[in-house]
């Protein structure tokens, strides 16, 4: 296994006849070791969650009784999907759809490290850079899109 961050390669120079290291996604190269990738213990995000029938608490500040379907959570959450890659803002739609109480906040879960978060938020949040939007996430409390903001 490499010692090296995700995206660098070491490679030897024809010219110095010596080693270097460089970045094959931006082009970057140094005579330096460019280190280990830092270590993420905490990341921030924002949710959309949509609930469903079969949620483990199926209702919230919105909806007393919540009945719709799994597959209707999912295409109700597609449409914000395609509302944010038109331009509407994340904290907007969070905060006038979201069935989380987190929506007063725009959707803003704050800071959280490993084991805090379901399983499958958490692999998916981790899983993105900061700024990037997840695509449905599926968990006991409903499906979500996630925005990773740190």
């Amino acid at each position: 296994m490499s010692d090296l961050p995700e995206g660098w390669v070491k490679k030897m120079s024809k010219t110095h006849g010596k080693e270097y290291y460089y970045n094959v996604e931006t082009q970057e190269s140094t005579w330096d070791h460019p280190g280990p990738t830092p270590r993420v213990d905490k990341v921030r995000a924002s949710h959309l969650l949509v609930k469903h029938k079969d949620s483990r608490r199926p209702s919230s500040w919105k909806e007393a009784n919540i009945t719709r379907t799994r597959e209707e959570a999912l295409e109700i959450l597609d449409g914000f999907i395609k509302q944010i890659q038109d331009g509407s803002s994340f904290a907007e739609l969070a905060k006038i759809n979201s069935d989380c109480s987190s929506a007063r906040n725009g959707g803003d879960l704050g800071f959280f490290g490993k084991g805090q978060m379901q399983r499958p938020f958490e692999e998916a949040t981790f899983a993105l850079q900061v700024d990037e939007m997840s695509g449905p996430v599926i968990t006991d409390s409903g499906v979500h899109i996630i925005l990773r903001t740190g």
